[in-house]
């Protein structure tokens, strides 16, 4: 499998190898099973929910992903 990353993500991904002491596959491997985990539990009925404010989700998260039933609350 061939995986097209930005700089920017690549950069991403390879600090969080470096940080956490894995490769790179590893990386992935765990972001996916995070990924899996969180929408397992939304489609079962769970809330996310993120401290801060709407904009600072959108900046962490990014403009495209904002799960159904994701709450906020203000700081």
């Amino acid at each position: 499998m061939t995986l097209n990353l930005t700089n920017a993500e690549m950069a991403v991904l390879e600090g969080f190898a470096e940080e956490f002491g894995m490769s790179k596959t590893a990386v992935m491997r765990s972001a996916l099973r995070l990924y899996q985990l969180v929408q397992h539990r939304l489609k079962n009925g769970e809330a996310m929910s993120w401290s801060g404010d709407h904009q600072r989700l959108v900046e962490f998260v990014g403009p495209d992903f904002i799960p159904p039933r994701l709450t906020t609350t203000t700081d």
